[in-house]
C-alpha cells in the first residue's frame, strides 16, 4: 500500500482533483492522506468535503484550525470572519452531513510509521502521548455536547502545557498545539502570532521541530498549516503546506520513497 500525503487543501477542489489525477493512485489499495484545513478561504469547501468523504477508507484526514473554525460558525460560537468562504457548506443540502462528517475527523493519526498533525507538537510530547491528548479532544467532539466545546475552544491560554491541565482548558491547550502552533519561546511558551519563515523570524523564537529534546525528534511525521514555510522534507519531518490557497502549489508526497507531486494552483486565490 502506497500511501500520498497531501497538505492543505482549503476548499482548492479543481486543484485537488488536478493533483490526484497526477498521483499513481490505485483505488482500493493506496491511500491520501490529508494534513487538515479541508475548507476555508478557498472557493469549493463543500465540493473538497464531499470528495473526501466519498474515498471512504482510502481517505484519512486530521483537523486543522479552518475545519474546528467550520464546527465553531456551524453552531453558533464563532461569528464568519469577512475572508470565510465557508457559505456553500453552511447552506448546502447536506450541511448537516458535511458538519457531521467534519466533526468525526481525528487531531493526530499514526500509520505505517509516520505521526500526521495539522500544526505540531510539544518538544515534551511523545507519539503516545500525543495520539492519547488528540484522543481527549476527539472524544469530545464526537460526543452530544460537543457544541459546549467549541464556545470554550478559543483563547491563547494557557501558553504553557502542564499535564496537570483539566477541563476545557487543558482540551484547549492541546488543540491550540496540534492545529496552530509554528513557534515557541526559549521559555518553552507557545508563540500565537508569528506566521513568518524562519529566516525572518524575530529572535527568540524557535520553530517547534527544531526545539531541543523533541520527544518526537526519530518519529517521522507529517504537517501542514505553515505556508510560508513551504515545502519542507527531510528524513524524518515533511511540511507540505505550500500555499495551494494563495495561488502557488498544492503538493502530495508519497511516504514511501519521499516522492513529491505538485499541481500549480487552479482555483486558489491571491490574496489574504
Amino acid at each position: 500500500m502506497a500511501i500520498y500525503a497531501i497538505g492543505d487543501v482549503q476548499g482548492c477542489a479543481d486543484s485537488l482533483t488536478a493533483l490526484v489525477g497526477q498521483l499513481p493512485f490505485r483505488r482500493n489499495q493506496d491511500q491520501l492522506w490529508f494534513v487538515g484545513d479541508l475548507v476555508n478561504r478557498g472557493p469549493q469547501s463543500a465540493k473538497v468535503l464531499r470528495m473526501i468523504r466519498a474515498a471512504g477508507p482510502q481517505a484519512v484526514s486530521v483537523l486543522g484550525n479552518h475545519d474546528l473554525h467550520l464546527l465553531a460558525v456551524s453552531c453558533g460560537a464563532r461569528t464568519p470572519s469577512l475572508s470565510d468562504t465557508l457559505d456553500d457548506v453552511l447552506d448546502a443540502p447536506d450541511a448537516h452531513d458535511l458538519v457531521e462528517f467534519i466533526r468525526h475527523q481525528p487531531l493526530a493519526h499514526h500509520g505505517q510509521g509516520v505521526l500526521m498533525v495539522h500544526a505540531g507538537v510539544l518538544p515534551g510530547w511523545t507519539t503516545g502521548q500525543t495520539l492519547a491528548l488528540a484522543n481527549e479532544v476527539s472524544k469530545r467532539l464526537r460526543s452530544t455536547h460537543w457544541q459546549d466545546f467549541m464556545h470554550e475552544m478559543y483563547g491563547n491560554a494557557p501558553a504553557h502545557w502542564r499535564d496537570g491541565l483539566r477541563g476545557h482548558t487543558r482540551l484547549r491547550a492541546v488543540v491550540n498545539v496540534l492545529t496552530r502552533l509554528r513557534y515557541l519561546r526559549t521559555n518553552g511558551e507557545i508563540e500565537f502570532k508569528c506566521k513568518a519563515n524562519p529566516s525572518a523570524a524575530p529572535a527568540g523564537l524557535v520553530p517547534w521541530f527544531a526545539a531541543p529534546n523533541r520527544k518526537t525528534a526519530r518519529q517521522r511525521m507529517v504537517f501542514g498549516h505553515w505556508s510560508t514555510l513551504g515545502l519542507r522534507v527531510g528524513p524524518k519531518l515533511m511540511g507540505l503546506d505550500t500555499g495551494c490557497v494563495w495561488g502557488s502549489f498544492l503538493t502530495a508526497a508519497r511516504l514511501d520513497d519521499g516522492a513529491i507531486f505538485q499541481q500549480v494552483a487552479i482555483d486558489g486565490r491571491a490574496s489574504d
